[in-house]
């Protein structure tokens, strides 16, 4: 049985717990304290009935309202779509550079493809297309497939070795891995590469690589924006940068993969984020 007594100073009862010396007070809860805990009790309640709540064996309780946040986020994101109709019905029935050429509907092209940009490209090719390690920049002129208003269109439609079936593939070969070359020629491919985008090397792997390079890259190294080769003579380097990086490209290539975005973006959608780029002064 608890010691219960009086606190002599404070005239509180005490709880009789005591531990080195120090008794408990019995001290009541303050009343504003407890008629909003009571109060949040109730409306808890309230919830319970209004919303979805309790699961059952197969289902869950729906609640009077009968609605749950994601139904009304999807009402939300209608309402914003039959906004948006005024202006997105204006890109029916338009290509992309028909578009451009109307002033009004260029304003509105840029304003939604940087945040479609923004929520679905940003990750990999950073803010406004100032890349990152192993994804292209899309601010400058250096692209694989072209950057005019048709070519980044189609990149973004269809994706880059992704798996739709009109997906742009370039694979470039595993010369080493594969035997067509072997080490040495590979070391000396990658002086003349060097040499080529004007950082050092020497010319000595020009035969080797006008066999085996210029058919894709071409014999200046300007590369081929229809097989989606890069140019090699610009100093520009996708993966890494420097002789050991142009070596292990020859040795066993890396091969960057771009999903296909139609399906996911609406065909207008695509279009603007394709007008976005094109304005981040890269575009061609």
């Amino acid at each position: 049985m608890a010691n219960v007594e009086k606190d002599p100073v404070s005239g509180t009862n005490t709880t009789g717990h005591e531990w080195d010396g120090i008794k408990e007070l019995d001290t009541p809860l303050p009343k504003w304290w407890l008629t909003t805990f009571y109060a949040c009790i109730i409306w808890s309640i309230g919830y319970w009935v209004v919303y979805p709540s309790w699961p059952t064996l197969n289902d869950y309780a729906k609640g009077v309202f009968g609605t749950t946040n994601r139904l009304e986020h999807a009402k939300d994101m209608a309402a914003v779509a039959q906004a948006r109709e005024a202006w997105t019905s204006k890109f029916e029935g338009k290509d992309i550079e028909e578009v451009a050429q109307d002033s009004e509907l260029m304003t509105y092209a840029r304003a939604g493809g940087k945040a479609i940009f923004a929520d679905n490209c940003q990750p990999c090719h950073g803010a406004a297309g100032s890349g990152n390690k192993n994804f292209p920049v899309l601010a400058d002129d250096d692209w694989l497939w072209g950057g005019t208003l048709d070519a980044l269109q189609t990149t973004i439609t269809y994706g880059i070795r992704s798996t739709h079936d009109e997906t742009r593939i370039s694979d470039m070969p595993a010369l080493v891995a594969d035997e067509t070359i072997t080490p040495a020629e590979a070391d000396q491919i990658a002086d003349y590469v060097m040499m080529l985008g004007g950082q050092g090397g020497s010319d000595a792997g020009k035969t080797l690589f006008d066999d085996n390079c210029a058919v894709c890259h071409s014999e200046d190294g300007s590369g081929n924006q229809d097989l989606g080769a890069p140019r090699l003579n610009d100093g520009i380097w996708l993966y890494n940068a420097g002789k050991e990086g142009v070596l292990a490209q020859i040795t066993k290539p890396q091969h960057g993969v771009m999903p296909a975005w139609v399906g996911r973006l609406s065909d207008t959608e695509i279009k603007q984020v394709a007008i976005y780029v094109h304005s981040l002064g890269g575009g061609q």
